[in-house]
Formats: structure tokens, C-alpha cells, sequence
């Protein structure tokens, strides 16, 4: 399997609801570094995974909608506690989204999965993997 993976970051306030996080409960801030890996089976006719320019200017965009955002005030996201495990998902799922519509060209079509990582610091990341 050949993967190519782009990086940006994305910085967030929220809170937690249950006794397991702690002072998390209370608002607070997160910086992430974000990467996005996608990968495929063969190369596409170019020779590569996915354009490299595409796949970073996608990443801005859907990290963009939620940058210097209360994820408690955002309505998606009403009633649930945007964890790490989930903030990755939900990235993750908006790219696949983007892929399906051509964003990231008509070779993208034969990506195979996308993998989303989410650094909180440098000891502890969360990811999600899916495919296409």
C-alpha cells in the first residue's frame, strides 16, 4: 500500500461532559497538529497517490470550518464530547466527503482509505482510519 500524508494544525476550545476527564470538564483550549494520510493499493497514472497541493489545501479547508471555534457552541456537535477519537473521525469523514466530489481530482477516485491523526502533544495522538 503506497500513502502520501499532509500536515496542518487546527486550534479549538470545549469542554468534556463525565467525571473520566477531570478538569477537562471546564472549558479549555487544544492546538492539534493534524495529519491526513491517504493512501492506495497502486499509483495513480501521474505516479503518485494523491496531488500533494490538493490533498494540503483540502485539510486547510475542512480544519478551517472548525479553527478558532467553541466546538460547544458549534450545532454539529451539540450534545457530544468532541474528543480527540472523534475530532479525528469527524476530519477524516470530511475529507472522504471531498474525495467523493472530485476535490482532490479525478485520480483520487482510487484512493483506498484515509487516515487522520490527531497530535495533542508530542506523547499522545489519537487517529482514525477509514476507507473509501
Amino acid at each position: 500500500m503506497f500513502a502520501i500524508t499532509v500536515r496542518d494544525h487546527v486550534m479549538i476550545a470545549h469542554s468534556f461532559r463525565g467525571e473520566v476527564f477531570g478538569p477537562a470538564q471546564h472549558l479549555h483550549g487544544a492546538t492539534f497538529v493534524v495529519d491526513a494520510t491517504f493512501r492506495r493499493a497502486d499509483l495513480d497514472p501521474d505516479g503518485i497517490v494523491v496531488d500533494i497541493g490538493l490533498a494540503t489545501r483540502e485539510l486547510g479547508e475542512v480544519l478551517g470550518a472548525l479553527n478558532y471555534r467553541n466546538l460547544d457552541e458549534e450545532p454539529d456537535f451539540a450534545g457530544v464530547n468532541t474528543s480527540t477519537e472523534f475530532l479525528a473521525k469527524v476530519i477524516a469523514d470530511r475529507l472522504a466527503d471531498r474525495v467523493r466530489a472530485g476535490a482532490l481530482g479525478a485520480n483520487a477516485a482510487g484512493l483506498a482509505g484515509i487516515t487522520v491523526t490527531l497530535h495533542e502533544s508530542h506523547v499522545a495522538w489519537a487517529s482514525y482510519e477509514r476507507e473509501l
